[in-house]
């Protein structure tokens, strides 16, 4: 037997035996073989039934056929089985009608949720077009109205109007067509129902909510279906305009303008654009520039400045019901050594004086004194010296009362009538103190009568200000100055709130190694706490501590009160406002919008200048020298005098220029700054630290300690004396008149002078004149009296002449002699 291709199948042997047959089998290079297969079927053995089993069937248990039960199983347990299997198939019954009734009820419950929401939408629709027909209603009501005042505004046809009319035959009436379109665009189709509708949010829309990402409000959806409705029913479609107030500054970005503006940036470009500004996200625009583009998008303008961050500072005025009385501020002025600082050591039976170097005051003292009646009074000691001018003009400006201190053995002197014109500046009044009248030399109505020359008119003098003698060695006449001092204040009243935030200025700063920037402050208003948040001047910091003119630790300070301030960012200037403010940020956004506007300034002061002014002050500085020093001073108010003190040394030959002043110890930084402008390094009251003394010494860079600043003046006016030029002084010795005119071999044409004045010298300087203008100048080749040189002819002798470099000597010309010495210059 075989196929249709060649190959020989399978035989069988016969029903119920083993099939054979043979089997071809390929290999590899073309190689095959036959291969003999032979099937066995496979015996099945069936087991014999159990004796009284009984068989079952498809619906019960099997009785007949003995054949048909499983082997091993009994009556009894066929039995058990058959009633457990009718029992399952009983609770799957009540299951399958269970989840049916269950299904059925779900089913119910959405039919209902159904019904609910056509129900919904079916009065939502018809709302909608109620709605609608009420807008078409007042549309054709308002078309009605404007058409009969239109026809009401006509002019009426006369009988010659008509008859054109008729000449021009009939008027053609709107079409069908246009009909329908009216009809279709004011009553929108099946298509624009549809639209409309999709936007609707259904339940299987809600229970799908989750997929497909972010889905509409129902809100959004109201909107656009009132957009779509306005849209069908042919009006303007808008959103409604949110008009924003921007706040503007002097210059912003323009992603920042449409940020405030509440636009895309996409559309605030093309607003400059068609303004003829091109311009990016990116870029910065003007304050106008983007004024014109704000008010384009209907926002309103809200000028705003940098200026602005200070509005926080509370400048609100108070009222009369929160005044309370303070303390007066009485400042102590006058000139040096008239005994300001003995006299106020006096009152406070303290002895400040002899700590001071060099027994005057170079810093502004703030101390509180409470007298025997209980009264307290807050003065401010002032340096008397020249330099201190600054420090004077401030505490005149932060004073009530200015008490004058002239000794009456020296009367009237510079610093007083400076302290005067201070105190008449400021428009305090005023109180003399005629000091030292224990002396024998002392005479205090001297002192009264220069003060008239000033327009002080004492009480003695019947004028108006109270004057007082007093002496600070013997204590005579203190309580009379206490006791003018309380009248004065009970005239001004002095009153101030204590329960605002605390403002008041700075009367010195100091940088201290251990406690870092100090600042000497008098409140004037308000009350200072521990922890208070201040900015002052370009700096800022929280009161970490305060502390009393006693060194005592105290956590708040009222007004009139002076206290050390410690918790700065910086060393302040003194003069300094300090104020109060709520937070960190605002007080760090306040101290850095004014070290911007500072350097502002400066930059400004220094660009300020044209090129013909530069090009002058270019051949100004090639003729001035220069004496460059760095300053470093213990306190601010010092290194501000001394800087003013260099300022008024030098003349238009010479003059001093201060690389840089600061406050606190000399630092490797300031000397590398005198190194590389070759300077030197004045330390007053403050010393070097170790590196900048190593530095200091590896470089080459002087260094000089003062804690007297007249000695600092002095030394510093005399080394730039050394920078003027010698002065040349110039001694007429004689003259001499040119008789005959010679020439010598080897040595030119000499002349044969009579010394008509004076003596002539061979190392002198000689000039020649002719009709008495000079031609010459220059020194003499020779002198001979005879054929022999000489050193000196006299007056009355002949001489011969001859001069360097210089030929052109006619008979008539006069010789004029002189010396030259060179003289050394100081500033005055």
């Amino acid at each position: 037997m075989s196929d249709s291709d060649g190959k020989k199948t399978l035989g069988v042997r016969g029903p119920g035996g083993p099939r054979s047959g043979q089997v071809k089998q390929s290999f590899s290079h073309g190689r095959t073989k036959n291969v003999a297969v032979e099937v066995k079927r496979k015996r099945v053995v069936a087991p014999k039934p159990a004796a009284g089993a009984k068989p079952t069937g498809a619906a019960g248990p099997i009785k007949g056929d003995p054949s048909r039960r499983p082997a091993g199983i009994t009556d009894a347990e066929l039995e058990r089985r058959m009633k457990a299997l009718a029992a399952a198939r009983a609770r799957e019954g009540e299951e399958a009608a269970q989840r049916e009734a269950e299904e059925k009820a779900r089913a119910e419950e959405r039919e209902r949720r159904r019904a609910e929401i056509e129900a919904k939408e079916a009065e939502e629709r018809e709302r909608e077009d109620a709605l609608r027909a009420k807008a078409e209603e007042d549309a054709r009501r308002l078309a009605d109205e404007a058409a009969a005042r239109e026809r009401a505004a006509q002019p009426q046809p006369t009988p010659a109007d008509a008859e054109a009319r008729a000449a021009k035959g009939p008027v053609p009436t709107r079409k069908p067509t246009e009909d329908r379109e009216r009809d279709r665009v004011a009553k929108p189709g099946k298509s624009d129902g549809d639209k409309r509708r999709s936007g609707k949010l259904t339940v299987n829309q809600a229970l799908a909510g989750g997929e497909g990402g972010r889905q509409r409000s129902l809100a959004q959806m109201r909107r656009k279906q009132d957009r779509a409705r306005q849209k069908a029913m042919g009006g303007k479609v808008e959103r409604e305009k949110v008009v924003r107030n921007v706040n503007l500054p002097e210059a912003i970005t323009v992603s920042e303008l449409a940020n405030r503006m509440a636009e895309r940036v996409a559309d605030v470009v093309k607003a400059l654009m068609q303004n003829g500004i091109m311009a990016t996200q990116t870029q910065t625009i003007d304050a106008d520039t983007a004024e014109l583009i704000i008010e384009d998008f209907g926002h309103k303008v809200v000028r705003v400045s940098d200026a602005d961050v200070e509005q926080v500072i509370d400048q609100v005025e108070d009222k009369a019901a929160d005044l309370k009385p303070r303390a007066p501020i009485i400042t102590v002025m006058g000139h040096v050594d008239h005994g300001k600082t003995s006299l106020l050591d006096a009152i406070r039976h303290a002895r400040v004086a002899t700590g001071e170097a060099g027994g005057i005051t170079q810093h502004i003292g703030a101390y509180q004194v409470t007298t025997d009646g209980g009264q307290e009074l807050t003065f401010l000691d002032t340096p008397g010296h020249a330099a201190f001018t600054s420090m004077r003009a401030r505490g005149a400006q932060v004073t009530d009362i200015v008490v004058l201190v002239v000794a009456a053995d020296d009367a009237v002197m510079p610093q007083t009538i400076e302290a005067i014109n201070h105190a008449k500046a400021a428009k305090v009044p005023m109180i003399v103190a005629i000091n030292k009248i224990d002396k024998p030399s002392a005479n205090p109505d001297k002192v009264r009568t220069d003060l008239l020359q000033h327009e002080v008119i004492v009480e003695k003098m019947s004028g108006d200000v109270q004057d007082v003698e007093v002496s600070a060695t013997t204590g005579k006449g203190l309580d009379n100055l206490l006791e003018a001092i309380a009248l004065q204040s009970e005239v001004l009243e002095l009153k101030a709130n204590p329960d605002r935030a605390a403002s008041g200025a700075v009367i010195e700063a100091q940088l201290d190694v251990g406690r870092g920037p100090v600042a000497t402050v008098l409140v004037q208003n308000g009350t200072l706490r521990k922890g208070d948040i201040f900015v002052v001047g370009e700096q800022w910091g929280k009161v970490r501590a305060m502390e009393n003119d006693q060194g005592e630790r105290v956590t708040e300070a009222g007004p009139s009160v002076p206290v050390e301030v410690l918790g700065l960012s910086g060393t302040p200037e003194a003069g300094d406002v300090l104020n109060v403010v709520e937070t960190e940020a605002q007080a760090r956004e306040i101290a850095e919008y004014r070290a911007n506007a500072a350097r502002d300034k400066r930059a400004a002061v220094g660009a300020a200048t044209t090129l013909e002014q530069m090009m002058a002050r270019a051949r100004t500085d090639r003729s001035v020298a220069e004496l460059p020093i760095v300053v470093k001073a213990d306190v601010q108010g010092s290194a501000e005098a001394i800087v003013q003190a260099m300022e008024k040394i030098g003349n238009d030959e010479v003059r001093v220029r201060v690389l840089h002043s600061g406050v606190g110890a000399i630092t490797e930084s300031d000397i590398g700054l005198a190194e590389a402008s070759s300077a030197s390094v004045v330390g007053f009251n403050v010393r070097a630290n170790a590196s900048a003394r190593q530095t200091a010494n590896q470089k080459g860079v002087e260094i000089r300690y003062y804690s007297i600043i007249y000695d600092l003046v002095n030394d510093v006016k005399a080394a730039a004396s050394g920078l003027l030029s010698a002065e040349v002084r110039e001694t007429f010795i004689g003259y001499a008149q040119i008789r005959e005119v010679f020439k010598v071999s080897n040595v030119g044409k000499v002349a044969g002078c009579l010394v008509t004045e004076g003596v002539a010298r061979r190392s002198a300087g000689v000039r020649l004149l002719r009709d008495n203008v000079v031609v010459h100048e220059g020194t003499l080749k020779t002198l001979k009296r005879f054929k022999d040189e000489v050193a000196e002819v006299q007056s009355g002798q002949e001489c011969g002449m001859a001069f360097d470099n210089y030929d052109d000597i006619r008979v008539g010309d006069v010789i004029e002699i002189f010396t030259r010495e060179e003289v050394e210059r100081n500033l005055t």
